[in-house]
């Protein structure tokens, strides 16, 4: 599979991912990145870049994880449901 090269505006700045994703779907994630990197900069405009990116991992992390205890409880139910 051959990777493709993206290029991407995150918080005023441009970065180049290199995948094998699509183009849309690559621009979806740095969409989400950037709108919640400028989420926290409104609420905490004295924050500088690096820390808006750190606070920006750790929600997407956590939303994340979350996520995926909410899939592994499903996946637990469906199992015990089953005959």
């Amino acid at each position: 599979m051959s990777k493709n090269r993206h290029s991407v505006d995150i918080y005023g700045q441009t970065y180049h991912i290199i995948g094998n994703a699509s183009p849309g779907y690559i621009r979806e994630v740095a969409n989400r990145v950037d709108e919640n990197m400028r989420g926290i900069a409104a609420s905490n405009p004295r924050l500088d870049t690096t820390k808006l990116a750190v606070l920006s991992a750790v929600n997407i992390t956590d939303a994340y994880l979350k996520l995926k205890q909410e899939h592994e409880e499903i996946l637990h139910l469906i199992e015990d449901d089953q005959p």
